[in-house]
């Protein structure tokens, strides 16, 4: 379909990289992209749904500037790499408690909410709800008292999540809904117009909810695709479908490594995999490059742990067919 649209999108004689973001058609295009939205993930109708630029990682400055004043107290809890940049970006902003982490055990689990230190006051806890390097998952939504932030960049419309139980959910779109370029953002009314003096009227989530994402030429041909794939993922029955279909493909990867008997290991947490990232290395890791050189032959390609932590890592995203995972677990084998 975005192929057929490309140079005249429905008989516009214009493509949606040439349209005026302001003119009828694409605002037809983003209010489809936002309703179908709301609709797949049941946000209610006291939060807004702002398309923004900038990724996922202005976000980590965009939340302390909106939400907070220097004097003030937040609470973060540190599973991984992208929880580490975010602390490390809100601390030149505000003061920030770690109220949880994991890095003496290599980010490999996720500590249980009975042990998180919390702040008394704290204007938010922060979260990153899947770390994509690492491979750890939230499974569950925590309560904690105070507007609950998290970072879905990479398990985003992967599974059903109740969104009132959230101050604020935001994700770069490029992993399960369209090309980089696009940051999703859903946060409540009644935390916006609190943003400090200093910041800046991009990062403003009051002025870009009063524009409607459109303070600037918005990132049309990006959000357009994104409403192909919502599109698409309501006709497929809704993320409860969506969620079934990931955890089939992510069992069949784990279980070929458990099954394994020690010549693939998960260093993960059971109870903490992930459903979208799997990370693993081999008993022998002299055998790691052989093995991603191999597989690339066979067509299985990306599987290169980050550099960070290194091994090999399957990223089973909601495009990913069943057919990938099931080849990637028979090459394995």
């Amino acid at each position: 379909e975005a192929q057929e649209d490309l140079i005249n999108w429905k008989g516009s004689g214009m493509s949606v990289m040439e349209m005026s973001h302001r003119g009828k058609d694409f605002i037809s295009i983003a209010d489809k992209a936002e309703a179908d939205l709301r609709a797949l993930m049941g946000i209610p109708d006291n939060y807004k749904v702002l398309f923004l630029q900038g990724g996922a990682s202005t976000q980590f400055a965009s939340i302390p500037l909106n939400f907070t004043t220097a004097e003030d107290t937040v609470d973060y809890i540190q599973t991984g790499s992208w929880g580490s940049k975010a602390i490390k970006e809100a601390q030149k902003y505000v003061n920030v408690n770690v109220a949880a982490t994991d890095k003496p055990n290599n980010f490999t689990n996720i500590p249980a909410q009975s042990e998180w230190e919390l702040s008394s006051g704290a204007k938010y806890l922060h979260f990153c709800a899947n770390e994509t390097i690492q491979g750890v998952e939230f499974k569950y939504t925590p309560e904690v008292g105070v507007p609950l932030i998290a970072d879905f960049s990479s398990n985003f419309l992967s599974k059903p999540v109740d969104v009132s139980k959230y101050g604020m959910i935001y994700a770069g779109v490029q992993k399960n809904l369209g090309p980089a370029g696009c940051t999703v953002v859903i946060v409540r009314d009644d935390l916006l117009g609190n943003s400090r003096p200093e910041c800046p009227a991009m990062l403003d989530y009051a002025i870009m909810a009063e524009n409607d994402s459109m303070y600037n030429t918005p990132p049309c041909f990006s959000i357009y695709m994104c409403g192909l794939v919502l599109d698409k993922l309501l006709k497929m029955g809704g993320l409860s479908e969506v969620e079934k279909n990931n955890k089939a493909k992510a069992a069949v990867i784990y279980d070929a490594i458990s099954g394994s008997d020690g010549y693939y290991n998960c260093p993960v947490n059971d109870a903490v995999r992930s459903c979208m990232n799997i990370p693993f290395t081999m008993a022998d890791s002299d055998l790691e490059k052989e093995f991603i050189a191999t597989a690339a032959e066979n067509g299985l390609v990306q599987l290169k742990g980050h550099r960070s932590v290194g091994g090999m890592r399957a990223s089973v995203y909601n495009a990913m067919p069943m057919e990938g995972a099931e080849k990637l677990a028979k090459f394995m084998k």
